[in-house]
């Protein structure tokens, strides 16, 4: 039996200080949101358990996260944060290798002012270390930065690379263009898996409907193929459009058209493969086959 995994969670001990992102308009999201939460929303839409994705990026948070992994085993894997870039990354990653739990790490690279942040010499240094290791790395990044991602990833051909929130389509405007051609040149390169994550949340957050979400899904879909493809909540920010249990029911009737081993394949065995959660290699590049 498939475990039914969320690719894509945050926690955290909110302050307004450490949490600037988290802005008036998001009341909801503004508290604590700790592992117990986690299990009861994770049991309440029927999954078994999760990866949990850094937020700030500080080392302090990717410790705290492979702590609560620890002691909580509905994590089953930690996307951390780390300084890919600076002189220290290497001491970083040997600090760090030995958990068991850490999959891979993410750079917030959606608010570096500069577009090209993934083309940056001393990003792609770090990048390179990560396939000895066995390392994912998670994409972040709006539509308009999917070019760089592009040719980031053309770089590093053998590293498995994940792409968050199916890069950020302007769904709120209803736009497909350039997103759609840029997502089917991104897929060709079959070392990069797709989230099904953070779609409410750019959309309409209080009047989004099935029907707003359908062409994204069905771009993706075409593009990277039920193989490639993991289902993630984005919880607790996508509370500012849906409950966890709303967005895995709408996810769920998305592909329902699917066969069920299609169905298995997005709702977890793509991020049990990719994530290593059952001791694969997640630095060879290959199809998910189950």
């Amino acid at each position: 039996m498939t475990l039914r995994i969320d690719a894509h969670h945050h926690l955290w001990r909110y302050s307004e200080e450490e949490y600037g992102w988290i802005t008036r308009n998001m009341a909801a999201i503004a508290r604590d949101f700790l592992p117990e939460d986690l299990e009861q929303v994770l049991s309440s839409s029927g999954m078994d358990g999760s990866i949990a994705v850094q937020a700030r990026q500080s080392l302090e948070e990717t410790q705290s996260l492979l702590d609560f992994a620890e002691h909580f085993d509905v994590i089953q894997g930690v996307v951390g944060w780390a300084p890919i870039a600076l002189p220290e990354f290497p001491a970083v990653l040997d600090r760090f290798r030995h958990f068991q739990k850490l999959k891979g790490f993410r750079h917030v690279v959606q608010d570096e002012p500069d577009d090209a942040f993934l083309l940056r010499p001393d990003f792609n240094r770090g990048i390179t270390l990560l396939k000895q290791y066995g390392f994912v790395y998670d994409i972040l990044i709006f539509e308009r930065q999917l070019p760089a991602a592009i040719s980031f990833v053309d770089r590093h051909p053998a590293q498995v690379f994940v792409l968050d929130h199916i890069g950020k389509p302007r769904i709120r405007e209803r736009a497909l263009e350039p997103w759609r051609a840029y997502i089917r040149e991104l897929a060709r390169r079959d070392n990069v898996f797709c989230k099904l994550s953070g779609m409410v949340t750019e959309a309409d957050w209080a009047e989004w409907g099935l029907g707003d979400l359908q062409p994204y899904f069905d771009v993706v879909l075409d593009a990277f193929g039920p193989e490639r493809l993991m289902a993630g909540s984005d919880w607790p920010v996508c509370l500012l459009a849906a409950t966890h249990q709303k967005w895995f029911s709408t996810l769920r009737e998305l592909i329902s058209p699917l066969s069920v081993s299609e169905q298995e394949m997005i709702l977890g065995g793509v991020a049990t493969h990719v994530y290593s959660l059952s001791g694969q290699d997640a630095g060879t590049p290959k199809p998910c086959e189950l």
